[in-house]
Protein backbone atom coordinates (compact mmCIF):
# COMPACT_ATOMS: atom_id res chain seq x y z
CA UNK A 1 0.00 0.00 0.00
CA UNK A 2 1.53 3.27 -1.12
CA UNK A 3 0.61 5.21 2.00
CA UNK A 4 2.95 8.10 1.31
CA UNK A 5 1.23 9.01 -1.92
CA UNK A 6 -2.46 8.15 -1.67
CA UNK A 7 -3.47 6.27 1.50
CA UNK A 8 -7.22 6.55 0.88
CA UNK A 9 -7.26 5.18 -2.64
CA UNK A 10 -4.25 2.85 -2.78
CA UNK A 11 -6.50 -0.21 -2.55
CA UNK A 12 -9.15 0.97 -5.00
CA UNK A 13 -9.04 -0.95 -8.28
CA UNK A 14 -12.17 -0.46 -10.41
CA UNK A 15 -11.42 -3.58 -12.45
CA UNK A 16 -10.68 -5.92 -9.52
CA UNK A 17 -13.45 -4.56 -7.31
CA UNK A 18 -13.25 -3.96 -3.56
CA UNK A 19 -10.85 -6.13 -1.51
CA UNK A 20 -12.13 -8.86 0.79
CA UNK A 21 -10.99 -9.04 4.42
CA UNK A 22 -7.99 -11.25 3.66
CA UNK A 23 -6.72 -9.01 0.86
CA UNK A 24 -7.38 -5.92 2.94
CA UNK A 25 -5.34 -7.35 5.81
CA UNK A 26 -2.48 -8.44 3.52
CA UNK A 27 -2.20 -4.87 2.26
CA UNK A 28 -2.08 -3.31 5.71
CA UNK A 29 -5.71 -3.23 6.77
CA UNK A 30 -6.75 -3.94 10.38
CA UNK A 31 -3.27 -3.00 11.66
CA UNK A 32 -4.69 0.13 13.25
CA UNK A 33 -7.46 -1.88 14.91
CA UNK A 34 -4.99 -4.36 16.44
CA UNK A 35 -2.73 -1.60 17.73
CA UNK A 36 -5.55 0.57 19.02
CA UNK A 37 -7.75 -1.98 20.77
CA UNK A 38 -4.78 -3.72 22.39
CA UNK A 39 -2.59 -0.75 23.23
CA UNK A 40 -4.33 2.63 23.32
CA UNK A 41 -6.88 4.19 25.64
CA UNK A 42 -9.81 6.03 24.01
CA UNK A 43 -8.44 9.38 25.14
CA UNK A 44 -5.09 8.60 23.50
CA UNK A 45 -6.84 7.97 20.18
CA UNK A 46 -8.59 11.32 20.42
CA UNK A 47 -5.27 13.02 21.18
CA UNK A 48 -3.56 11.40 18.17
CA UNK A 49 -6.35 12.43 15.81
CA UNK A 50 -6.33 15.96 17.22
CA UNK A 51 -2.58 16.27 16.65
CA UNK A 52 -2.99 14.96 13.08
CA UNK A 53 -4.99 18.11 12.19
CA UNK A 54 -7.63 16.01 10.47
CA UNK A 55 -10.58 18.27 9.66
CA UNK A 56 -14.03 17.11 8.63
CA UNK A 57 -14.09 16.36 4.92
CA UNK A 58 -17.84 16.75 4.51
CA UNK A 59 -17.68 20.51 4.00
CA UNK A 60 -17.60 22.20 7.41
CA UNK A 61 -13.94 21.45 8.11
CA UNK A 62 -14.35 21.17 11.90
CA UNK A 63 -11.48 19.52 13.78
CA UNK A 64 -12.26 15.80 14.10
CA UNK A 65 -10.48 15.19 17.38
CA UNK A 66 -11.99 18.33 18.87
CA UNK A 67 -15.46 17.15 17.86
CA UNK A 68 -14.93 13.82 19.57
CA UNK A 69 -13.64 15.48 22.75
CA UNK A 70 -17.13 16.82 23.54
CA UNK A 71 -18.60 13.32 23.94
CA UNK A 72 -19.12 12.11 27.54
CA UNK A 73 -16.35 9.73 28.57
CA UNK A 74 -18.34 6.75 29.95
CA UNK A 75 -17.39 3.34 28.47
CA UNK A 76 -19.63 1.88 25.79
CA UNK A 77 -20.82 -0.80 28.20
CA UNK A 78 -22.18 1.84 30.58
CA UNK A 79 -23.89 4.29 28.24
CA UNK A 80 -25.52 4.07 24.82
CA UNK A 81 -23.65 6.15 22.25
CA UNK A 82 -23.68 6.28 18.45
CA UNK A 83 -21.14 6.78 15.68
CA UNK A 84 -22.78 7.77 12.36
CA UNK A 85 -21.08 7.89 8.97
CA UNK A 86 -22.67 10.53 6.76
CA UNK A 87 -22.71 8.90 3.32
CA UNK A 88 -25.66 10.88 1.98
CA UNK A 89 -23.50 12.92 -0.45
CA UNK A 90 -26.31 14.96 -2.02
CA UNK A 91 -24.17 18.04 -2.70
CA UNK A 92 -24.41 18.74 -6.45
CA UNK A 93 -21.10 18.18 -8.19
CA UNK A 94 -19.75 15.94 -5.42
CA UNK A 95 -18.92 12.26 -5.90
CA UNK A 96 -15.85 11.54 -3.77
CA UNK A 97 -17.51 9.40 -1.08
CA UNK A 98 -19.10 7.16 -3.68
CA UNK A 99 -15.61 6.32 -4.94
CA UNK A 100 -14.53 5.28 -1.44
CA UNK A 101 -17.71 3.34 -0.67
CA UNK A 102 -17.66 1.34 -3.88
CA UNK A 103 -13.88 0.92 -4.04
CA UNK A 104 -12.99 -0.12 -0.49
CA UNK A 105 -15.85 -0.28 2.04
CA UNK A 106 -13.66 -2.14 4.56
CA UNK A 107 -11.61 1.03 4.99
CA UNK A 108 -14.75 2.87 6.11
CA UNK A 109 -15.70 -0.01 8.42
CA UNK A 110 -12.29 0.06 10.11
CA UNK A 111 -12.41 3.85 10.34
CA UNK A 112 -15.82 3.66 12.00
CA UNK A 113 -14.57 1.03 14.42
CA UNK A 114 -11.64 3.23 15.44
CA UNK A 115 -13.82 6.33 15.83
CA UNK A 116 -16.36 4.37 17.84
CA UNK A 117 -13.62 3.11 20.17
CA UNK A 118 -12.37 6.67 20.66
CA UNK A 119 -15.76 7.95 21.76
CA UNK A 120 -16.79 4.58 23.25
CA UNK A 121 -19.84 4.10 21.05
CA UNK A 122 -21.24 0.61 20.73
CA UNK A 123 -23.51 1.31 17.79
CA UNK A 124 -22.64 2.46 14.27
CA UNK A 125 -24.88 3.62 11.43
CA UNK A 126 -24.03 4.42 7.83
CA UNK A 127 -26.58 6.94 6.54
CA UNK A 128 -26.32 6.15 2.84
CA UNK A 129 -27.71 8.02 -0.14
CA UNK A 130 -30.60 5.94 -1.42
CA UNK A 131 -29.46 6.11 -5.04
CA UNK A 132 -26.08 4.50 -4.23
CA UNK A 133 -27.24 0.96 -4.98
CA UNK A 134 -23.84 -0.54 -5.82
CA UNK A 135 -22.24 1.11 -2.79
CA UNK A 136 -25.00 -0.32 -0.60
CA UNK A 137 -24.50 -3.84 -1.94
CA UNK A 138 -20.75 -3.75 -1.46
CA UNK A 139 -20.98 -2.13 1.96
CA UNK A 140 -23.52 -4.67 3.24
CA UNK A 141 -21.35 -7.52 1.94
CA UNK A 142 -18.24 -6.05 3.59
CA UNK A 143 -20.02 -5.57 6.92
CA UNK A 144 -21.26 -9.18 6.84
CA UNK A 145 -17.75 -10.50 6.15
CA UNK A 146 -16.16 -8.28 8.80
CA UNK A 147 -18.72 -9.49 11.30
CA UNK A 148 -18.12 -13.15 10.44
CA UNK A 149 -14.37 -12.69 10.88
CA UNK A 150 -14.66 -11.00 14.26
CA UNK A 151 -13.87 -7.43 13.23
CA UNK A 152 -17.39 -6.39 14.23
CA UNK A 153 -19.59 -7.70 17.02
CA UNK A 154 -18.99 -8.61 20.63
CA UNK A 155 -15.61 -8.40 22.38
CA UNK A 156 -13.57 -7.54 19.28
CA UNK A 157 -10.04 -9.07 19.45
CA UNK A 158 -10.71 -9.93 23.08
CA UNK A 159 -10.47 -6.26 24.00
CA UNK A 160 -13.81 -6.08 25.78
CA UNK A 161 -15.01 -3.49 23.26
CA UNK A 162 -18.11 -4.33 21.22
CA UNK A 163 -19.30 -2.52 18.11
CA UNK A 164 -21.55 -3.24 15.14
CA UNK A 165 -22.76 -1.31 12.09
CA UNK A 166 -26.17 -0.91 10.47
CA UNK A 167 -26.73 0.57 6.98
CA UNK A 168 -29.65 2.97 6.57
CA UNK A 169 -30.50 3.98 2.99
CA UNK A 170 -32.01 7.47 2.95
CA UNK A 171 -34.99 8.59 0.90
CA UNK A 172 -32.94 11.20 -0.96
CA UNK A 173 -33.09 14.60 0.73
CA UNK A 174 -30.28 17.12 0.53
CA UNK A 175 -31.15 18.49 3.97
CA UNK A 176 -30.00 15.18 5.49
CA UNK A 177 -26.44 16.39 4.93
CA UNK A 178 -27.09 18.63 7.93
CA UNK A 179 -26.18 16.40 10.86
CA UNK A 180 -29.18 17.09 13.09
CA UNK A 181 -31.62 16.61 10.19
CA UNK A 182 -29.84 13.33 9.50
CA UNK A 183 -30.40 12.25 13.11
CA UNK A 184 -34.07 13.20 12.91
CA UNK A 185 -34.46 11.16 9.73
CA UNK A 186 -32.81 8.16 11.38
CA UNK A 187 -35.43 8.35 14.09
CA UNK A 188 -38.12 7.90 11.43
CA UNK A 189 -39.35 11.47 11.46
CA UNK A 190 -39.45 14.28 8.92
CA UNK A 191 -35.88 15.40 8.16
CA UNK A 192 -35.74 18.83 9.76
CA UNK A 193 -32.79 20.36 11.63
CA UNK A 194 -32.79 20.64 15.39
CA UNK A 195 -32.01 23.61 17.57
CA UNK A 196 -28.65 23.64 19.35
CA UNK A 197 -27.91 23.11 22.17
CA UNK A 198 -28.01 20.28 22.89
CA UNK A 199 -25.36 19.38 20.37
CA UNK A 200 -25.34 15.83 19.00
CA UNK A 201 -22.20 14.96 20.98
CA UNK A 202 -24.25 15.15 24.18
CA UNK A 203 -27.83 14.65 22.96
CA UNK A 204 -28.09 13.18 19.47
CA UNK A 205 -29.75 10.05 18.10
CA UNK A 206 -32.69 9.18 20.40
CA UNK A 207 -31.21 11.58 22.94
CA UNK A 208 -27.94 9.66 23.27
CA UNK A 209 -24.45 11.13 22.68
CA UNK A 210 -23.72 10.84 18.95
CA UNK A 211 -20.98 11.81 16.51
CA UNK A 212 -21.60 12.29 12.80
CA UNK A 213 -18.51 12.12 10.57
CA UNK A 214 -18.12 12.17 6.80
CA UNK A 215 -17.03 9.03 4.92
CA UNK A 216 -13.72 10.53 3.76
CA UNK A 217 -12.98 11.73 7.29
CA UNK A 218 -13.45 8.26 8.74
CA UNK A 219 -11.41 6.56 6.01
CA UNK A 220 -8.34 8.56 7.10
CA UNK A 221 -8.32 7.09 10.61
CA UNK A 222 -6.68 3.68 9.98
CA UNK A 223 -3.74 5.41 8.29
CA UNK A 224 -3.32 8.04 11.02
CA UNK A 225 -3.27 5.44 13.77
CA UNK A 226 -0.76 3.22 11.96
CA UNK A 227 1.62 5.93 10.75
CA UNK A 228 1.18 8.62 13.40
CA UNK A 229 -0.06 12.22 13.46
CA UNK A 230 3.25 13.73 12.32
CA UNK A 231 3.20 11.59 9.18
CA UNK A 232 -0.33 12.74 8.41
CA UNK A 233 0.50 16.41 8.96
CA UNK A 234 3.47 15.97 6.62
CA UNK A 235 1.21 14.84 3.78
CA UNK A 236 -0.38 18.30 3.57
CA UNK A 237 1.29 21.31 2.03
CA UNK A 238 0.16 23.89 4.57
CA UNK A 239 -1.54 24.08 7.94
CA UNK A 240 -4.01 21.24 7.34
CA UNK A 241 -3.03 17.59 7.55
CA UNK A 242 -3.38 14.71 5.12
CA UNK A 243 -4.54 14.23 1.59
CA UNK A 244 -7.84 15.31 0.06
CA UNK A 245 -10.09 13.86 -2.61
CA UNK A 246 -10.45 16.64 -5.17
CA UNK A 247 -12.96 16.43 -8.00
CA UNK A 248 -13.60 18.42 -11.17
CA UNK A 249 -16.75 18.39 -13.30
CA UNK A 250 -17.64 20.44 -16.35
CA UNK A 251 -16.09 20.89 -19.79
CA UNK A 252 -12.60 19.69 -18.95
CA UNK A 253 -10.73 16.95 -20.80
CA UNK A 254 -10.72 14.45 -17.92
CA UNK A 255 -13.46 15.07 -15.33
CA UNK A 256 -12.99 12.93 -12.26
CA UNK A 257 -11.56 12.74 -8.74
CA UNK A 258 -7.98 12.45 -7.47
CA UNK A 259 -6.37 12.00 -4.08
CA UNK A 260 -3.77 14.74 -3.64
CA UNK A 261 -1.99 16.50 -0.75
CA UNK A 262 -4.38 18.92 0.87
CA UNK A 263 -3.37 22.40 -0.25
CA UNK A 264 -2.64 21.37 -3.84
CA UNK A 265 -3.01 24.50 -6.04
CA UNK A 266 -6.31 24.78 -7.89
CA UNK A 267 -4.52 25.34 -11.20
CA UNK A 268 -2.64 22.05 -10.82
CA UNK A 269 -5.87 20.15 -10.14
CA UNK A 270 -7.61 21.58 -13.20
CA UNK A 271 -4.75 21.65 -15.69
CA UNK A 272 -2.58 18.67 -14.70
CA UNK A 273 -5.14 16.20 -13.39
CA UNK A 274 -8.35 17.22 -15.18
CA UNK A 275 -6.37 17.95 -18.34
CA UNK A 276 -7.45 21.57 -18.74
CA UNK A 277 -10.43 22.79 -20.72
CA UNK A 278 -11.76 20.97 -23.76
CA UNK A 279 -10.85 22.42 -27.16
CA UNK A 280 -13.04 25.41 -27.99
CA UNK A 281 -13.85 26.24 -24.37
CA UNK A 282 -12.25 28.66 -21.93
CA UNK A 283 -12.47 28.65 -18.16
CA UNK A 284 -14.52 31.59 -16.93
CA UNK A 285 -15.21 30.80 -13.26
CA UNK A 286 -15.82 27.88 -10.92
CA UNK A 287 -17.40 26.77 -7.69
CA UNK A 288 -14.43 25.32 -5.75
CA UNK A 289 -16.20 23.05 -3.28
CA UNK A 290 -19.56 21.99 -4.64
CA UNK A 291 -22.76 23.86 -5.41
CA UNK A 292 -23.08 25.66 -2.07
CA UNK A 293 -19.81 27.60 -2.37
CA UNK A 294 -19.14 31.03 -3.86
CA UNK A 295 -17.80 31.51 -7.38
CA UNK A 296 -14.11 32.18 -7.94
CA UNK A 297 -12.80 33.60 -11.23
CA UNK A 298 -9.62 32.80 -13.14
CA UNK A 299 -7.55 35.15 -11.00
CA UNK A 300 -7.88 32.65 -8.15
CA UNK A 301 -6.40 29.63 -9.93
CA UNK A 302 -3.15 29.75 -7.99
CA UNK A 303 -4.71 29.48 -4.53
CA UNK A 304 -3.95 26.45 -2.39
CA UNK A 305 -6.97 24.21 -2.01
CA UNK A 306 -7.06 24.14 1.76
CA UNK A 307 -9.62 25.53 4.18
CA UNK A 308 -7.91 28.79 5.09
CA UNK A 309 -6.68 29.73 1.62
CA UNK A 310 -10.02 29.22 -0.11
CA UNK A 311 -11.77 31.17 2.63
CA UNK A 312 -9.36 34.08 2.17
CA UNK A 313 -10.16 34.03 -1.55
CA UNK A 314 -13.84 34.57 -0.73
CA UNK A 315 -15.28 31.07 -0.92
CA UNK A 316 -15.11 27.72 0.94
CA UNK A 317 -13.25 24.49 0.32
CA UNK A 318 -16.48 22.60 1.00
CA UNK A 319 -16.20 19.08 -0.38
CA UNK A 320 -13.25 20.00 -2.59
CA UNK A 321 -15.07 19.25 -5.82
CA UNK A 322 -14.87 22.04 -8.39
CA UNK A 323 -17.74 22.75 -10.79
CA UNK A 324 -16.41 24.50 -13.90
CA UNK A 325 -18.21 27.35 -15.67
CA UNK A 326 -16.95 27.76 -19.24
CA UNK A 327 -17.29 30.75 -21.56
CA UNK A 328 -20.10 29.14 -23.59
CA UNK A 329 -22.38 28.40 -20.64
CA UNK A 330 -24.75 31.10 -19.38
CA UNK A 331 -23.92 31.98 -15.75
CA UNK A 332 -27.49 33.16 -15.12
CA UNK A 333 -28.84 29.83 -16.34
CA UNK A 334 -26.31 27.96 -14.21
CA UNK A 335 -27.28 29.90 -11.09
CA UNK A 336 -30.98 29.36 -11.87
CA UNK A 337 -30.36 25.63 -12.09
CA UNK A 338 -28.62 25.64 -8.71
CA UNK A 339 -31.29 27.74 -7.01
CA UNK A 340 -34.01 25.48 -8.41
CA UNK A 341 -32.29 22.58 -6.64
CA UNK A 342 -31.90 24.45 -3.37
CA UNK A 343 -35.51 25.66 -3.45
CA UNK A 344 -36.97 22.20 -3.93
CA UNK A 345 -34.61 20.71 -1.30
CA UNK A 346 -35.54 23.15 1.47
CA UNK A 347 -37.08 21.22 4.34
CA UNK A 348 -39.63 24.02 4.78
CA UNK A 349 -39.00 24.35 8.50
CA UNK A 350 -38.22 28.09 8.63
CA UNK A 351 -39.99 30.87 6.73
CA UNK A 352 -36.97 32.67 5.19
CA UNK A 353 -35.74 29.50 3.52
CA UNK A 354 -39.16 28.04 2.67
CA UNK A 355 -40.48 31.24 1.09
CA UNK A 356 -37.27 33.00 0.09
CA UNK A 357 -35.65 30.31 -2.05
CA UNK A 358 -38.67 29.75 -4.35
CA UNK A 359 -38.93 33.53 -4.77
CA UNK A 360 -35.26 33.68 -5.77
CA UNK A 361 -35.88 30.92 -8.28
CA UNK A 362 -38.86 32.76 -9.80
CA UNK A 363 -36.89 36.00 -10.17
CA UNK A 364 -34.00 34.18 -11.86
CA UNK A 365 -36.38 32.32 -14.16
CA UNK A 366 -37.97 35.59 -15.25
CA UNK A 367 -34.57 37.12 -16.01
CA UNK A 368 -33.48 34.05 -17.97
CA UNK A 369 -36.74 33.94 -19.93
CA UNK A 370 -36.65 37.65 -20.80
CA UNK A 371 -39.37 39.08 -18.54
CA UNK A 372 -37.09 40.32 -15.77
CA UNK A 373 -36.65 43.95 -14.70
CA UNK A 374 -33.65 45.81 -13.30
CA UNK A 375 -35.38 46.04 -9.91
CA UNK A 376 -35.23 42.24 -9.76
CA UNK A 377 -31.47 42.46 -9.36
CA UNK A 378 -31.92 44.53 -6.21
CA UNK A 379 -34.40 41.97 -4.89
CA UNK A 380 -31.95 39.14 -5.58
CA UNK A 381 -29.11 41.02 -3.88
CA UNK A 382 -31.35 41.65 -0.87
CA UNK A 383 -32.21 37.96 -0.62
CA UNK A 384 -28.50 37.14 -0.89
CA UNK A 385 -27.78 39.36 2.11
CA UNK A 386 -30.78 38.34 4.22
CA UNK A 387 -30.67 34.60 3.61
CA UNK A 388 -26.91 34.37 3.30
CA UNK A 389 -26.08 35.52 6.79
CA UNK A 390 -25.72 32.60 9.26
CA UNK A 391 -28.15 32.81 12.15
CA UNK A 392 -31.07 34.24 10.18
CA UNK A 393 -32.29 30.79 9.17
CA UNK A 394 -32.60 27.62 11.20
CA UNK A 395 -29.65 25.86 9.57
CA UNK A 396 -26.97 26.50 6.91
CA UNK A 397 -29.09 25.42 3.92
CA UNK A 398 -30.12 28.93 2.88
CA UNK A 399 -26.68 30.52 3.47
CA UNK A 400 -25.18 27.77 1.31
CA UNK A 401 -27.78 28.36 -1.39
CA UNK A 402 -27.00 32.07 -1.41
CA UNK A 403 -23.25 31.60 -1.91
CA UNK A 404 -23.37 31.07 -5.70
CA UNK A 405 -26.12 33.69 -6.10
CA UNK A 406 -24.48 36.50 -4.12
CA UNK A 407 -21.07 35.91 -5.68
CA UNK A 408 -22.60 35.48 -9.15
CA UNK A 409 -24.46 38.79 -8.99
CA UNK A 410 -21.12 40.54 -8.49
CA UNK A 411 -18.98 38.47 -10.82
CA UNK A 412 -21.50 38.32 -13.68
CA UNK A 413 -23.16 41.72 -13.30
CA UNK A 414 -22.88 42.43 -17.02
CA UNK A 415 -24.51 39.11 -17.89
CA UNK A 416 -27.48 39.80 -15.63
CA UNK A 417 -27.90 43.30 -17.07
CA UNK A 418 -27.70 41.98 -20.64
CA UNK A 419 -30.43 39.44 -19.93
CA UNK A 420 -32.74 42.24 -18.87
CA UNK A 421 -31.93 44.76 -21.59
CA UNK A 422 -31.96 42.16 -24.37
CA UNK A 423 -35.00 40.36 -22.97
CA UNK A 424 -33.46 36.95 -22.53
CA UNK A 425 -30.23 35.04 -22.57
CA UNK A 426 -27.76 36.52 -25.11
CA UNK A 427 -26.17 33.12 -25.62
CA UNK A 428 -29.50 31.58 -26.53
CA UNK A 429 -30.29 34.43 -28.91
CA UNK A 430 -26.86 34.08 -30.55
CA UNK A 431 -27.45 30.35 -31.08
Amino acid sequence: MNLAVRPLTAMIDPEAGPPDCATYEQRGGWQATRRTLNGLAPGEVIDIVTRSRLRGRGGAGFGTGQKWSFVPKEPASERRKYLIANADEMEPGTFKDRWLLEGNPLQLIEGMLLAAYAIQAGHGVVFLRGEYHLACQRLERAISEARSRGWLGENILGSGFSFDIHVHSGAGRYICGEETALLTALEGRRATPRSKPPFPQTGGLWGAPSVVNNVETLCNLPHILVNGPEWFVGLGTGGDGGTKLYGVSGRVRRPGAWELPIGTPLRQIIEDHAGGMRPGYELRALLPGGASTAFLDVTSLDIAMDYGSVEKAGSRLGTGTAIILDDRTCPVGMILNLEHFFAQESCGWCTPCREGLPWVERLLAAIEEGTGEHDDLDQLARHGRMLGMPGRTFCAHAPGAMAPLASGLKLFAEDFAAHITRRGCPLRHAA
